[in-house]
């Protein structure tokens, strides 16, 4: 059976990390380079860039900036953002990215997609969907496709566009929520639901991560294969080890866990960050010998 996975999602405007909230307010984090070196020691499973200047300038993805980025990253790696054809996507997958993810292409030219895929293989193709909260005269709520960095809507249904994006070749859907994006308040479980429901390649949830708490919302009651985060792992040392240690703990979600760091036993506040230890455990380890980590 396949691992639900835990992914960092890395935002990228003028050239570095940001904090994005309601896909309005950008706030700067940091190096791209840094923060994916600090997760990948701590345990993460994936990462996804999304260039969000790119498409807008009507620019390439900066190939320069993924070759580095690309270095320093050791689990699969998904690139977002400028691109337009099959041939930037090869080029993508040449400078170091594992996966491609498209969104506003998908909309505009949904026929790359099976393009893409019988080039590159399903594997790599990611459709992410920006999805906006409507609802209709008569009461009933959807999701509206939206493009252009959450600025233009589409009219299309988020349900049933990722049933087509299926149909087309797509290997998997990202699924944002722009209502929830930076709130901290927790997925949109009902449409992550309704769009796993719906096809069967892995969905991947994303927008509104606050607490681990809400990882295991996206894997149990969403039934998402991945639920991913931006802001959430920015300012929390082993943030992804904590999340995996939150699941191990509190749910039957059994994520991979891959690193000598290790939270077993340890207890969590109500802002899911890891308590202090009582003293007595500190004083007893703090003279202990730990031998240096083999990779």
């Amino acid at each position: 059976m396949l691992k639900k996975r835990v992914i960092a999602c890395l935002v990228i405007k003028n050239g570095i990390v940001v904090q994005s909230i309601g896909f309005e307010k950008y706030l700067p984090v940091g190096i791209p380079e840094i923060a994916v070196e600090f997760l990948n020691s701590w345990g993460i499973d994936e990462i996804v860039l999304l260039d969000i200047d790119a498409t807008l300038e009507n620019r390439e993805p900066d190939f320069e900036m993924i070759k580095r980025i690309s270095k320093k990253c050791f689990v699969p790696l998904t690139i977002g953002g400028g691109i337009k054809s099959v041939a930037v996507m090869k080029k993508l997958i040449r400078t170091g990215a594992d996966k491609i993810a498209i969104n506003s292409l998908a909309v505009n030219n949904p026929s790359l997609i099976s393009e893409a895929a019988a080039v590159l293989g399903k594997q790599c193709i990611v459709v992410s969907i920006d999805a906006k909260c409507r609802k209709r005269e008569d009461g009933i709520i959807w999701h509206e496709v939206m493009i252009n960095n959450g600025k233009e809507g589409t009219g299309l249904d988020v349900v049933n566009f990722s049933k087509k994006c299926e149909e087309l070749g797509a290997g998997e859907i990202i699924v944002n929520s722009i209502d929830n994006d930076g709130s901290k308040n927790g997925l949109d479980i009902e449409l992550i639901r309704s769009v796993s429901s719906a096809v069967s390649i892995p969905v991947i949830a994303i927008g509104g991560v606050g607490h681990p708490e809400h990882f295991a919302e996206g894997f149990i009651q969403g039934n998402a294969m991945a639920v991913a985060a931006a802001n959430y792992f920015h300012f929390t040392e082993h943030s992804p080890i904590i999340v995996k240690e939150y699941l191990m703990s509190y749910t039957t979600i059994r994520p991979r866990h891959e690193t000598y760091i290790n939270y077993e036993g340890f207890s969590f506040n109500k802002y899911g960050r890891i308590k202090k230890r009582e003293e007595d455990y500190l004083d007893k380890t703090r003279f202990e010998y730990h031998p240096e980590e083999i990779i």
